[in-house]
Formats: structure tokens, sequence, C-alpha cells
């Protein structure tokens, strides 16, 4: 292999594949990059025992080949380079790869690419194509609701429900929910479905920041990978076995009271009011009090041993007062994650689940578990 290539590109293609090498494992090539020239471009791949993903850059190719190398050593050497041209030739009896760019010379011992596990591409036409910047949009809305830990794996992962018309992407811990539905023109004529990790579609989310291509989605044919392609970035990932439980179920057909709030207040004050929650089981309570003209909604937080917080907002209130205690951090991760000026709140008393959606868009709703505590 002999390649020539511009180092801000290679750097950055080893960064973003460097998300996806194993920091543990039994075998060591799994620590490694894989480089290889592939139809006039450098394809560099890296993966673990969750996802793998596959980045092509520019080059200019004077022969053809392919290695693996330490993922680590290569990314910072790069990295640490001037902009300028890096070569690359490999001595494929030595296995080195021996790195040239202006005054900068490095040597790096490698494995066999023949070592290093296929990453599948997929073939064939997709199975849904989205718009890059909505789905991670998306995954940022509904990822984070995901269980960081639970035997029951498929509260790991975030459900993909396909259909005709649109999207569903679901995630719940257990003690909270998230929806979004995304409307599609084409989506499949039988309904599919399938869980993904939570982790997985965080990285997926990184790489969509910059890509201003569509994403292409494919199942593997023994349907036990998703495929994950944007412009020259291809990210594989397992899928988490299970059934997701019915999400609809989950979430309340009716309400007593109704809360509309600027989300910017509301963000302001249950942020304040965490502050003395981490000290006092992370519970903070709103206490709505309808009202004929403006009604009121009062946030309040209390560490025994610190003291306590209290917001009051002007809030548009229908139905009956009550009250209600959240997780903080999980009213402060819903409340991010809505872009509406207003946010809409549905109650049904204190130990029922309470629901929160933008008021200007039905596709997102997030649903919380309310916390026991004595008024």
């Amino acid at each position: 292999m002999n390649v020539s290539c511009l180092q801000e590109n290679l750097a950055k293609g080893l960064a973003i594949v460097g998300r996806a090498v194993a920091t543990r494992s039994p075998l060591p090539v799994l620590s490694n990059v894989l480089l290889a020239t592939d139809q006039g471009r450098l394809k560099l791949s890296a993966m673990n025992q969750e996802i793998g993903i596959v980045h092509w850059i520019g080059c200019k190719v004077e022969s053809e080949g392919e290695v693996t190398v330490l993922a680590r050593l290569l990314g910072e050497f790069i990295g640490s380079l001037p902009n300028e041209r890096v070569d690359l030739q490999l001595d494929k009896e030595e296995l080195t790869l021996h790195l040239t760019c202006g005054r900068y010379q490095a040597n790096v011992k490698g494995i066999a690419a023949e070592e290093f596990p296929p990453i599948p591409l997929g073939e064939g036409d997709p199975t849904l194509v989205l718009d890059a910047a909505l789905l991670r949009e998306s995954i940022e809305q509904v990822a984070m609701a995901a269980a960081s830990d639970d035997p029951r794996q498929y509260l790991q992962g975030v459900a993909v429900i396909i259909e005709s018309d649109k999207v569903v992407l679901v995630a719940s811990d257990g003690f909270r929910m998230a929806v979004r539905t995304l409307a599609v023109e084409s989506g499949v004529s039988e309904k599919t479905e399938f869980i993904v990790p939570a982790r997985s579609l965080t990285e997926l989310s990184r790489i969509l920041t910059d890509s201003e291509h569509p994403v292409e989605i494919r199942l593997t044919q023994n349907r036990n990978q998703v495929i994950f392609s944007t412009g020259d970035i291809h990210l594989v990932s397992r899928l988490i076995e299970g059934t997701f439980p019915n999400y609809t179920q989950m979430i309340p057909a009716d309400h007593q009271t109704e809360i509309q709030v600027s989300t910017l207040d509301l963000m302001q004050s249950a942020r304040m009011a965490s502050y003395f929650a981490r000290d006092g089981a992370n519970v903070i309570k709103l206490e709505v009090t309808p009202d004929d003209e403006k009604g009121n909604l009062t946030i309040t937080a209390t560490a025994t041993e610190l003291g306590d917080n209290r917001s009051d907002l002007e809030a548009q209130v229908k139905g009956e007062e009550t009250l209600i205690a959240f997780n903080a951090r999980y009213l402060l991760d819903c409340v991010d994650a809505i872009n509406s000026p207003d946010v809409r709140i549905e109650l049904t008393g204190s130990t029922s689940p309470g629901v929160i959606r933008p008021t200007d868009d039905t596709d997102y709703v997030h649903v919380i578990m309310p916390m026991h505590t004595v008024r």
C-alpha cells in the first residue's frame, strides 16, 4: 500500500471511526483501525462488540494494500501533524506502516488485515431514507430515556417502528418514556420493528452533526444488525433481541389538569430547583393552582440540612388543583429536548404519570412517573 492524503481529512476520519474502537477486547485487532485502499479512496474501519464504523476519505493511491494499526497511537500521531500531505507506505513483510508528513516520520507496527472481522455494508435498496438533521434531533429527544444499565436488555435500547407512513422512535427506562414520531412519504408495506442500543444511536447522532446527506437505513439479511449510511460514513450496530412493550398503552388517554407554561421559564426554574433536589433524593415538586385569569405553577425543592428553593411561574391552567413530584433529572432532560416556546403538562393527580408535550408539535411526547413524597 502506498497512498497520500491530507492530514486534516485523515485526522477527521480517524476521529470518526475511533468512536467504535474496542477499549477492552480479547482480540487485540479490535484495538486497531483498518486502513485499506478501496476504489481510489482510503477506507478506515473500526469495530467493537456493539458497533462498527466505516469511513472513506479521498486520497491518491499509488499501490493497493491494507493493514490494521493501533487506533489510539495512529490517531494521536496524525492529529499532532501539520495540515499537510501525509504519505503512508506499507512494508508487507514487516507489517509496518511508514508515515511521512513534512519533516515528521514514524513507523507503526500492525496486525494483518485478514484478522480484522468483516463489517457488513448492506446491499440493495434501503429499508428507509430519513433526513439527517431530523433523525439526529429525534435521537437526542428519545435516546436519553433509555436505561443505562438494566437486566431487561430491551430497556437499554430504542425501539424503531416503521410503518407505511411513519417511523416511531421509543425509549423507556421503566420510570420515563420518550416517543418521537416522524412522518415519511414511503415507509414499508409490512410493519417492521427492531431495537437499537441507545449507545449506538448516540454515536450516530454525533456522526450526523455535520452530515448534509440523507440517512439510508438497512437491516442485514439475518436481521441481527442495522446499517446506517450517510455520505461516506457507514455505522453498523447489533440489534437487541426481545419485544418492546406497547408504548401506546403507557401514555395516559386523558387527564384532569392541563398546564401551559414557557419552556424557558420551566427549564430555568427546574434547573435551580435541581441544585437543592440533588441533596434531597433528587425530588422537585410541581404545585398547580388554577385561576380564572392566569393560574400559577410553583416549583419547589428541599434539602433538609441545606435549605430550599421556590419559583412561581405564570401559566395557563385548566382543571383541578394538584401537586406532583418528579425526578429532577428526568424533568430537565425532557424539557431540554423540547424546541417549542411553550410546553404542555398533563396531570391526573399525584400518583399518576405526567405527560409533557410541546404545545406546537404533536410528534413528541414524554411520560414521567411521579415520585412519592410527603406533602
